[in-house]
């Protein structure tokens, strides 16, 4: 839906909730007409069901509004004496209709200084969880987010089983877009693997453009900062199919919401305005080869000739701290090494039982098609890259069919455009176009294993509205059933070696344990 729709949407939400309750309006002391002005009547109802003003705010949120929503129902009705269970469940499984029943055949009272409190245990008890439940996700949504790390592609920066906090408000916390869905979840219920969100099966045969009447438009609060280069990020996949992320296949249809698309975690090597290009798996930014912070290791993939039969690959890589594992490649006993850092490198080039090591780096000019942009024309591969252009918001570049292929998903499937190739000629929204103007920022994320990362060298561009948010703090590390202690409360930027922040964090809370105790205690003396 356009914001336009949003607007008509709500103002027809406006006039159910007035023709619903404005003789309850009257009956508490006020006049008919403010139950139909939007916003004021929310201002007005939290005065009447004697709530503070700011749950307003709450009613507009997206996705918390869905938990607000019945809560404003039933204190609705139990503002003019409707406490019974039934009156409750009535409130709820009409969505806020029973008003009508209470506001025109109801012999009901405004009650004006009504207990806010619960009546009984379980009361107090669902009224605590659910307002912790509204918080959470205020926090989840808005703030911070706590995520993990699933894959080796920023080993040594980030490993497996890494917890993390994603801040939202670095780069702008991006409002939901899908309207109906489950706190606190991302695209699957766990425990019942359904959707979390209300969707919808259609597919429009013509693009792949996602349908759902109730979607939001893109909306993001301004931030903190930008996408810095090097920036390790979270982001919803552009190429998300959900089916399989390892084959992706740029002309099928997309069925999922740009904030339901799963979510990745990569370094942004190139941000808007940048022309990148790779050689022999280095990232090079306007010619110049990108320089990664000092917590980066680069990794790589090597063919290993052992001397004797007696070669020990598992010692090799335990002992040289190796990301991801090994395997013979033929009969000569070549082992495949999938990620060795440059510090690894070192020392298998040192090690007695090691003959040879060869890096695995494809020729240039030899063509992967599995590469962006899936195109013939493009002789490119993982560790031959470009060179191409970052679109940036504002700029233009000239279209021609030659490099129709790298922005063609820009400018159709990120921007919304109908995108046509008519002989010679492109045709955008009807229109013969020579040059295209870009509407949002884009990046480039890729992973510092280079060889085993699926990244935007398998999909492209990321969008800016694809941005999630940035990794700030690792609070759990484990490696399989063990802890990782000093990884506990680690920052993930800065410099030199990461410092673990958990003793006093421990020390903190103990204190605050400590101060909360004795302050009870003083209270219960005095």
């Amino acid at each position: 839906m356009t914001l336009t729709q949003w607007f008509i949407f709500i103002l027809i939400i406006q006039v159910i909730h007035g023709l619903g309750t404005w003789k309850l309006y009257i009956k508490a002391g006020r006049q008919a007409w403010e139950a139909f002005v939007p916003v004021y009547n929310a201002v007005i109802l939290m005065k009447i069901i004697n709530r503070p003003v700011w749950w307003v705010i709450l009613l507009f949120l997206p996705i918390v509004n869905l938990i607000m929503f019945p809560v404003i129902w039933v204190e609705t009705a139990r503002s003019f004496g409707k406490n019974q269970t039934i009156d409750t469940v009535l409130a709820i499984v009409t969505l806020g209709l029973y008003s009508y029943y209470l506001n025109y055949a109801g012999d009901v009272t405004y009650i004006e200084n009504r207990s806010l409190s619960p009546r009984t245990s379980a009361g107090d008890w669902i009224s605590s969880i659910l307002f912790a439940i509204v918080a959470a996700t205020i926090v989840h949504t808005y703030i911070i987010q706590p995520f993990t790390i699933p894959s080796s592609s920023l080993e040594k920066s980030l490993l497996v089983g890494d917890f993390l906090f994603v801040s939202k408000f670095h780069y702008g916390a991006r409002v939901p877009m899908t309207t109906v869905a489950a706190p606190m979840v991302h695209d699957t219920i766990p425990g019942i693997d359904s959707k979390s969100y209300l969707f919808d099966d259609h597919y429009e045969e013509r693009n792949t453009s996602w349908k759902n009447k109730l979607q939001l438009p893109y909306l993001r609060f301004p931030g903190f900062e930008d996408i810095e280069r090097n920036d390790i990020v979270v982001f919803n996949q552009p190429a998300d199919t959900l089916l399989d992320m390892n084959n992706f296949k740029p002309n099928r249809n997309y069925y999922k919401p740009i904030d339901k698309k799963t979510n990745l975690v990569k370094r942004c090597v190139g941000v808007a305005g940048d022309t990148l290009e790779v050689r022999e798996g280095f990232v090079y930014i306007n010619g110049k080869k990108n320089e990664l912070p000092d917590r980066a290791h680069l990794q790589f993939s090597y063919y290993v000739q052992p001397k004797t039969n007696q070669f020990n690959p598992a010692y090799l890589k335990e002992r040289y701290d190796i990301t991801d594992g090994f395997g013979i490649i033929n009969k000569n006993n070549t082992y495949y090494f999938s990620a060795i850092s440059d510090e690894a490198l070192a020392g298998f080039k040192d090690n007695p039982n090691v003959t040879s090591i060869k890096p695995n780096i494809q020729e240039k000019g030899l063509r992967d098609p599995n590469i962006f942009p899936h195109d013939p024309a493009y002789n490119w591969n993982v560790d031959f890259f470009g060179p191409l252009y970052i679109p940036e918001a504002g700029k233009s570049i000239a279209i021609n069919l030659e490099n129709l292929p790298l922005y063609k998903r820009v400018i159709s499937e990120y921007e919304g455009n109908d995108l046509k190739v008519q002989g010679n000629q492109i045709l955008i929204n009807g229109e013969v176009a020579n040059n295209y103007t870009f509407k949002q920022n884009y990046y480039w994320m890729m992973g510092d294993n280079r060889h085993n990362s699926i990244d935007a060298r398998a999909w492209g561009f990321v969008p800016f509205d694809h941005v999630v948010g940035k990794p700030v703090f690792i609070w759990m590390s484990w490696d399989g059933g063990k802890a990782r202690w000093d990884r506990f409360f680690t920052t993930v930027s800065g410099e030199g070696k990461a410092t673990s922040f958990l003793i006093p964090f421990l020390i903190l809370l103990a204190g605050y344990f400590g101060f909360s105790k004795w302050r009870s205690r003083k209270k219960a003396n005095n």
